[in-house]
């Protein structure tokens, strides 16, 4: 994500801040601008320091203190851009509903900000019965499962709860599980079936994942049963990925946006990496593009020796790797594969060196063994 900045006083901001805490200014983002804005107070809205020339007024679900995100102030519309495809939301008067909620509107808005970074296509439930659609819904006396189905995607509101999601991961023996990695996977198979699903896509897409029309209750059962097949790292960025051609489709997916989006953020934070060794070659890492618009080499190639620092940094923390997942050559195919389809390109056969890409793969697996 782009480092903000206050227009009013020049320091940074972040994405979820509503005031600035350094000039106290109130401020909002601005959607359509990817920016987020400096407020002033006008005729009962506010004039956006970013867009002098307009007036808005922020999202209705700002008064459960859950979005900073503004409308103009002409807009028939109530809720924000990320807010009117919320269908069910839970009571908010319930125990801590309200609080674990909030939690959800963080990540469905971080999850936003890349959907309309990338300029993917946004219909919501009331404009078609198959448009976009969230259901948040707290478990009372039926489980809630987490999942998609014809547009909707219903959350478990448990999964907001740190304490009940890390049970969740150990029980699962999963390495990353987080409220945005669900949202970006879940909204994998919503765009399969509106990018994907068609003539133009599918054999590429059967090529790339394998054959969908194979059973997906079936494949489900099978690998809770027997787990993942050996050495499935060499062709699934996760266990789960290898269960079905959706769902690795769907990993995959939520993956792409995982490095882009990182990546985003440590460009505008100037990081890279220059490791001071002797023999460096692989491990160097400069930012120096748009990974919203950079090809998947080039993605991988800043990706991959900056994973490995920070690794290594949450390491002298006594932390478990940041980013806990292999990137071998077979899924750099499945992400470009992801890539064409955002960005509506035309397969192109050799987009990556797959030499240059085994070289630092094998570099970066290298440094991990002497460090484990």
């Amino acid at each position: 994500m782009r480092l903000f900045v206050c227009q009013g006083c020049g320091q940074p901001l972040h994405f979820e801040n509503t005031t600035c805490g350094s000039c106290g200014r109130r401020v909002g983002y601005l959607p359509r601008l990817t920016r987020m804005s400096a407020l002033e107070p006008v005729d009962g809205g506010f004039r956006a320091l970013a867009e002098s020339d307009k007036t808005y007024r922020f999202c209705a679900n700002a008064e459960f203190e859950s979005c900073n995100w503004l409308i103009p102030e002409q807009s028939q519309q109530d809720f924000c851009i990320a807010c009117r495809h919320n269908r069910i939301i839970p009571d908010l008067a319930s125990g801590n509903n309200l609080i674990l909620w909030r939690r959800l509107e963080v990540a469905k808005r971080r999850l936003f900000y890349s959907l309309l970074r990338l300029q993917l296509p946004l219909v919501t439930w009331v404009e078609d019965p198959a448009g976009l659609a969230f259901d948040f819904l707290a478990p009372t006396h039926q489980p809630v499962m987490t999942g998609h189905l014809n547009g909707a995607i219903t959350i478990n509101l448990a999964e907001a709860d740190d304490s009940e999601r890390e049970r969740q991961r150990g029980a699962m023996s999963e390495p990353y599980r987080t409220l945005l990695g669900h949202f970006r996977h879940e909204i994998a198979h919503y765009y399969w079936d509106l990018l994907a699903n068609n003539e133009a896509s599918i054999d590429e897409f059967r090529s790339v994942f394998g054959d969908e029309r194979q059973d997906y209750g079936e494949a489900l059962r099978r690998h809770h049963a027997e787990g993942a097949p050996p050495n499935w790292s060499q062709q699934y960025v996760s266990a789960y990925a290898s269960a079905h051609p959706w769902e690795d489709f769907a990993e995959t997916w939520a993956h792409y946006f995982h490095i882009v989006d990182t990546l985003e953020t440590a460009r505008s934070f100037g990081v890279s990496t220059q490791p001071r060794v002797a023999s460096a070659a692989g491990l160097e890492s400069p930012v120096d593009f748009d990974p919203y618009g950079a090809t998947v080499d080039q993605l991988i190639e800043a990706w991959l020796p900056l994973t490995f620092a920070i690794n290594a940094l949450n390491r002298s923390m006594g932390l478990n790797d940041l980013y806990p997942f292999v990137i071998a050559p077979a899924i750099v195919v499945k992400l470009g594969y992801v890539y064409r389809l955002i960005h509506r390109f035309p397969h192109t056969p050799d987009m990556a060196d797959e030499a240059t890409l085994k070289g630092m793969i094998a570099l970066l697996k290298k440094g991990v063994a002497a460090n484990s």
